[in-house]
């Protein structure tokens, strides 16, 4: 599970919305000053990130960084392949057509292209990485074919051509009630004749492990009809992307060994064994492996992992990081993990929803080394894994905070949007002065405790079949509830983790009310409903708080002399009690399965949106120039070599700009045809 495309949870979006990133103009790279900044497109803002403590690694330690980010790259295309069946297609024709269009690059209507292509590269697809709405060429077809297409000397398929125009497949990936998600959905993960009801039916006689340690089923795997019968098509060599598992299985053996220890040697083994076989049982001995292997300074991230862009919940997106570890900042919070189990305790759950031993939660801060797949460009900041609850429960979970990407954030900041949602000074204060420490710690918490905590009653089958649709919105929202039910704490000042517990969480409250209430709206379209898990969480929890607090005046809605509206917490205490009811109402939906409680959560306060509201944060939001979504172009990792072919010694270099990068990937990680 991770804080991502929110970007990510919770802390992002407290970036995005309370500190709100505007343009930053810094010195170039080549001069002392590090440049974060990159470039600016349609909504999206390309920033780059440095790799701390990179140099201080031995040969070997940057050699295995090395092989673990080129095994991540070598599985790029198999996320645009996932994402939409003809992306692989529509990727190729567009770089053929910039590469080679012999037309003027001057016009307006070229430079539309430009901009979609760009559009399309950073989504890994034809839609939109965050909103997962078809992103509409801003060109006509006209000028596409009779100008782009001839004048490049490039084909593409007409039923193809008329996708980019039409109405057809224009979500990747809707979870809307009342409709069928997946004949509704463009994602790649089933057939396009496939109906709901059938994969429901499929995964109910579908092998789905042993007693009491269930698979992920339907995870490395897509769902097709073959003379008539549903079969999988497994992701595996020999299998569905075959020639790019073949890629990362030789980087993947490098890697092993040059491994720092013999833990990490067997998870790279069973890793490697999984990628040539297919087997979820080896995934989750993987996972075990994986899991508690917590020694050395390189750790990675590697496979097929986060469901959510399936409406189903079972096929994992592809996706790497690799990642090194921030000495100092994990020594500072290792101390939430120390204590896991206080935290469980003292929880507002019904005892019965608590778990009495809260198993190896290991939690470190790390710097990013390389990302590949679901995690770029548009990358999480917090990731805790692995997602296979009775793993979770009986050999723990790691929990990683990206340091050096929430430092690349932070570093191309400013406040202008901070100071035009808050309600006040003292608000504009707390932000300033606590707002960074405490997203920092609600993605701790998040990803520490919340996703670590609360037992599944005996009998009652994994979210993903009792919740459906809605299991990961309500985990997502529970893991929320977690953190900002501590982050207002005492135990937080006792731990040394700030010098102001109070403080601490009234900032991180009004963050998270002006942002779930408001200020996230700027990311969809006037007139659309909120669809993507985490924006429906955050919405949910702040508006069934805001309902519950009316009586007593907890959150007003103020409206000024100006019409500009602003939502203010007049008692936190009473907010915090507010969100801890929450929290055990919503442990109690994932313990008991009850889906209809989800689905009147969600779709009660979580979907719908103010339209009033959102017309007037997007009029407000219009003097901002900064993009509200943000990705990263990764630093490149060029090994020096002997004649015989041994690395002397791993160099970082930065390329210029994300067109550079995305040219540079295409030539030298394009291993699947544009049919899979």
């Amino acid at each position: 599970m991770k804080i991502k495309h929110i970007i990510c949870a919770f802390t992002m979006l407290g970036l995005f919305a309370s500190c709100a990133i505007e343009k930053n103009e810094e010195t170039p790279t080549n001069g002392k000053e590090f440049n974060h900044f990159v470039e600016q497109f349609a909504d999206i803002k390309v920033l780059r990130y440095k790799i701390p403590g990179f140099e201080e690694l031995t040969l070997k330690e940057k050699k295995l960084v090395y092989y673990l980010t080129q095994a991540g790259l070598a599985g790029r295309d198999i996320m645009w392949d996932q994402n939409y069946r003809h992306n692989l297609k529509i990727r190729e024709a567009l770089e053929r057509i910039n590469r080679n269009y012999g037309g003027d690059r001057e016009t307006e209507d070229f430079k539309a292209f430009k901009t979609y292509l760009k559009r399309v590269w950073f989504s890994n697809g034809i839609h939109h990485h965050y909103s997962n709405d078809k992103i509409k060429p801003e060109f006509t077809r006209e000028y596409f074919e009779d100008q782009l297409l001839k004048k490049s000397r490039t084909e593409l398929p007409r039923e193809v051509i008329e996708v980019l125009f039409n109405d057809l497949d224009n979500k990747k990936v809707t979870k809307k009630d009342g409709i069928d998600n997946i004949l509704s959905s463009a994602i790649n993960f089933y057939d396009p004749d496939i109906t709901d009801k059938e994969v429901s039916e499929f995964y109910k006689t579908a092998y789905k492990g042993p007693e009491g340690m269930p698979i992920e089923a339907g995870l490395n795997s897509k769902l097709v009809r073959e003379d008539g019968k549903l079969v999988e098509k497994v992701w595996k060599s020999g299998g569905m992307y075959g020639n790019a598992i073949d890629q990362i299985i030789g980087w993947l053996t490098k890697a092993k060994e040059v491994a720092e220890n013999e833990k990490q040697a067997e998870a790279l083994g069973l890793l490697i064994e999984y990628y040539k076989t297919g087997s979820l049982d080896v995934w989750d001995k993987y996972a075990i492996a994986w899991v508690t292997s917590t020694e050395g300074n390189i750790d990675w991230i590697n496979g097929f992992i986060e469901v959510y862009n399936d409406p189903k919940g079972y096929r994992g997106s592809y996706e790497t990081i690799v990642q090194i570890k921030d000495f100092d900042m994990s020594r500072k919070m290792k101390v939430l993990s120390d204590n896991a189990q206080w935290f469980e305790d003292n929880a507002p759950l019904d005892p019965s929803h608590k778990k009495a031993n809260v198993v190896g939660v290991s939690y470190k801060t790390v710097n990013v080394a390389g990302e590949a797949g679901d995690a770029s460009p548009s990358t999480p900041i917090g990731v805790n894994l692995p997602n296979n609850n009775w793993i979770r429960q009986k050999h723990g979970s790691k929990s990683v905070s990206l340091g050096n990407i929430i430092g690349a954030y932070n570093n191309a900041g400013g406040t202008g949007r901070l100071k035009e949602f808050a309600n006040d000074e003292e608000e504009i204060r707390l932000e300033e002065k606590y707002g960074k420490i405490a997203d920092k710690l609600h993605t701790s918490l998040h990803e520490v405790v919340g996703h670590a905590s609360g037992v599944i009653n005996d009998g009652v089958g994994q979210p993903k079949e009792t919740l459906q649709n809605y299991a990961s919105t309500m985990e997502e929202g529970r893991a929320d509830l977690v953190g900002l039910y501590y982050l207002m704490d005492p135990k937080l000042q006792e731990l040394g983790l700030t010098d102001n517990y109070k403080e601490l969480g009234m900032a991180a409250y009004d963050g998270y009310i002006r942002n779930g209430l408001m200020t996230q709206l700027i990311r969809i379209n006037l007139g659309d409903d909120i669809e993507e898990d985490h924006m429906v969480n955050r919405q949910w929890v702040s508006a069934w708080a805001f309902e519950q607090g009316q009586k007593d005046n907890v959150i007003e809605k103020i409206v000024k002399e100006n019409g500009k509206t602003y939502f203010n917490i007049n008692d936190y205490d009473k907010l915090r009690e507010i969100f801890g009811r929450l929290l055990k109402e919503t442990q109690r939906i994932k313990s008991e399965g009850d889906f209809e409680a989800a689905k009147a959560l969600v779709e009660g306060y979580g979907v719908k949106v103010d339209q009033n509201i959102h017309k007037e944060v997007i009029k407000r939001n219009k003097q901002f120039t900064s993009a509200p979504y943000s990705g990263f172009i990764n630093p490149i990792l060029e090994p020096l070599m002997d004649s015989e072919g041994n690395i002397l010694k791993v160099e970082i270099t930065q390329q210029k700009d994300f067109e550079e990068q995305m040219r540079y990937y295409s030539k030298n990680y394009s291993f699947l045809g544009t049919e899979n």
